[in-house]
């Protein structure tokens, strides 16, 4: 992602948003959110660079910054919440994703934190549906919202989606973690025994 067309795409790929140029420098374009009129990605040229401020879980504030120089304290904005990428080639297009993915559930309130924490509380060697995740977060009708939270997982490494299947104890689609039977290699490291893309849930379930 190098272009100001690239970024303001994918912020308005996010549900209930549209853009805005609500200041006289037409450089600045900001993409909001419909209701709140909370804005999560702001757009602009600065030094031959497009540039973009997201807001950022004080948790990850830093760590952001320390990984990559082209992410610097939020220009002109709250630096304790905001930060500005530099869009100069030198950070992976899916962790720039990730960022304005973040910037959009803090400031919607997006139940996709809660859901993230929900996950994570799955033991080793178990699994959880999509129900339950659901249930846990705060709202057992958002089945859904799992499954579209878990294919944007900011943090694989830390947020054990392989271990959400669904009400019938089977895996998800081979598009989800990489490869066709990555979810079951997955599991079945951990100790959990797949057969035919499915697990028993009264033996391995929450």
């Amino acid at each position: 992602m190098k272009t100001r067309e690239q970024a303001l795409s994918y912020g308005l790929s996010f549900p209930n948003t549209y853009t805005e140029a609500p200041f006289r420098d037409s450089n600045w374009q900001l993409v909001r959110v419909l209701g709140s009129r909370k804005a999560f990605l702001w757009i602009y040229e600065r030094d031959g660079y497009i540039n973009l401020n997201v807001k950022t879980d004080p948790e990850w504030r830093d760590f952001w910054r320390s990984s990559f120089d082209a992410v610097l304290p939020g220009y002109h904005q709250n630096k304790e919440h905001w930060n500005t990428i530099i869009l100069d080639g030198s950070i992976p297009e899916e962790d720039i994703r990730r960022m304005i993915a973040e910037s959009y559930d803090l400031i919607t309130d997006s139940p996709s934190g809660r859901i993230y924490e929900a996950v994570k509380q799955i033991p080793r060697g178990h699994v959880a549906t999509y129900g339950q995740i659901a249930g846990l977060a705060g709202d057992k009708k958002m089945a859904r919202a799992v499954g579209n939270a878990l294919h944007r997982n900011p943090d694989p490494d830390n947020i054990p989606c392989y271990r959400v299947v669904n009400s019938k104890g089977e895996l998800s689609g081979s598009f989800a973690f990489g490869g066709a039977n990555v979810q079951a290699k997955l599991l079945r490291e951990e100790g959990v025994e797949v057969v035919d893309g499915r697990v028993d849930l009264r033996r391995y379930g929450i």
